[in-house]
């Protein structure tokens, strides 16, 4: 079963959106790490509820859509060392790397689906 992000305004999730700037010659190389990580340590983290990631088309931007249950379960993975190890390893691929926390205050769509 797929598990994919549920953009709603009612859940009270934490919604991370990390925005990486990357090398085009290396933005494959910072998916496959993402990847990578979140299979092999992210998800197991407590709360962590869904990773996306999104490649430009110019190769030059690697978005992380992510969801945890809280902001402090996201808070927590930040101070787990096996996390960090990931996390630094993406900040020596990536030019800059700018992560926030949001809160989902409206959605829209066609009705269709």
């Amino acid at each position: 079963m797929a598990v994919t992000a549920q953009i709603d305004s009612v859940r009270p999730v934490a919604t991370l959106i990390n925005v990486f700037t990357v090398p085009p010659d290396r933005q494959a190389e910072l998916l496959a790490l993402l990847a990578r990580a979140t299979e092999e340590t992210m998800r197991h983290q407590p709360g962590f509820i869904c990773a996306n990631f999104h490649a430009s088309q110019d190769g030059e931007r690697v978005i992380n859509y992510a969801q945890w249950e809280s902001e402090e379960h996201y808070r927590t993975m930040l101070a787990n060392p096996e996390a960090r190890v990931h996390m630094d390893q993406a900040a020596t691929i990536a030019t800059d790397v700018q992560p926030r926390l949001f809160k989902v205050r409206s959605t829209h769509g066609s009705g269709a689906r």
